[in-house]
């Protein structure tokens, strides 16, 4: 089992934006992400950790102007969190592992999916394509993503 920890070098890589968002508990702009409009098929994964949290498969037009998905990957991988801030109750979901500040989940998501819309930032994401899975060592997770004619 592979293990995912908050990396000082990852940390450290990050731009201003991607640092922002994930340790400073910051927000992209909505419709600015470079993921909002990605159809590929693949898994998003922490961008301080690795650690796998969303699946292509999982991800949905919410309209909201961020990635939304109907639910992680892996459910150890995503912790939620009460948000009191900016005057109204949230769900705040962070990397377990990481730490890394998220986005958030709301009970508007599509009924016949489960009802959740997890509302992600993607500076906290890294994209992770389905033909270089196996070789960044998320094989274990490619039967949870699609093929893509």
């Amino acid at each position: 089992m592979t293990t995912y920890t908050r990396d000082p070098d990852a940390i450290a890589r990050l731009t201003p934006e991607q640092y922002r968002v994930t340790q400073q508990s910051g927000t992209e702009r909505p419709g600015t992400g470079e993921y909002l409009d990605n159809k590929r098929s693949g898994i998003y994964v922490d961008i301080v950790s690795g650690e796998p949290l969303f699946a292509s498969s999982d991800k949905f037009e919410s309209g909201c102007g961020w990635p939304s998905f109907t639910k992680p990957i892996e459910a150890a991988n995503v912790s939620e969190l009460s948000d009191i801030s900016h005057g109204m109750v949230r769900t705040e979901v962070r990397s377990t592992h990481g730490g890394s500040h998220l986005g958030h989940v709301f009970p508007d998501g599509p009924r016949d999916r489960g009802g959740l819309r997890y509302c992600i930032n993607s500076a906290s994401l890294r994209f992770v394509p389905r033909e270089a899975m196996e070789a960044e060592g998320y094989g274990a997770y490619l039967d949870q993503v699609e093929d893509v004619a």
